[in-house]
């Protein structure tokens, strides 16, 4: 179990592709930083599926190599483990808060809601890999289909496999997303990413948690 007594905080940025997550990860980090007094706040950023050597190596199979639903997951999970271990738990424990683009939350979106993966396997899974953590707030951000597409045609750069699915799967994503914000609204706040970028970080400022 992960030891009660952790110093820092863990927060999760998560939400369908194009919705604006990445865009605003470093200005949330910095807003972090700066709102840990005159000698500043420990800030770790980091993502997934990566954040390791290893789970670097992961990632870049699970975006590129079509493979099955649950192949997808087991990998995803892999990831998370050695990113846990090796990064995450160790920056929460020296005081350090930890900002990472994804976590569990996004295997439950994607594999879980968008391909059918069981909900029951992947707490199972969540369990084993980090036993007790969770992150202490989690920012979803959100936009309709039409303004993911758009944006990621504008981004000038070939799509991952994600990226690339259709529609349906997007909708399906995003349900799972909305569905978790019901389910858990102390954690799971949604954020509005079809505003425009000066907008949003309004709406962020109101609800990111600084100490």
């Amino acid at each position: 179990m992960v030891d009660a007594n952790l110093r820092g905080k863990f927060i999760t940025l998560e939400g369908v592709d194009g919705a604006g997550k990445s865009t605003h990860l470093p200005w949330i980090a910095e807003q972090l930083r700066q709102g840990g007094g005159k000698g500043g706040r420990d800030v770790v950023v980091t993502r997934e599926p990566g954040g390791t050597p290893l789970a670097e190596k992961l990632r870049a199979l699970v975006l590129a190599e079509p493979m099955d639903p649950l192949s997808e997951t087991l990998l995803m999970f892999a990831a998370r483990a050695d990113h846990v271990q090796y990064v995450i738990l160790p920056a929460l424990k020296r005081g350090a808060w930890v900002v990472c683009d994804r976590f569990t939350d996004a295997t439950t979106a994607y594999q879980g809601g968008g391909k059918g993966v069981s909900a029951d396997l992947i707490r199972r899974l969540s369990e084993a890999t980090h036993p007790g953590l969770k992150p202490d707030q989690t920012l979803v951000f959100d936009c309709p289909y039409e303004v993911s597409r758009s944006r990621l045609g504008a981004s000038g750069r070939a799509l991952d496999r994600f990226e690339a699915e259709e529609r349906d799967f997007f909708e399906r994503v995003r349900k799972a997303y909305q569905n978790l914000a019901k389910a858990e609204p102390g954690r799971v706040l949604i954020i509005d990413g079809s505003k425009t970028e000066s907008k949003v970080k309004v709406e962020i400022n109101k609800r990111l948690i600084s100490n």
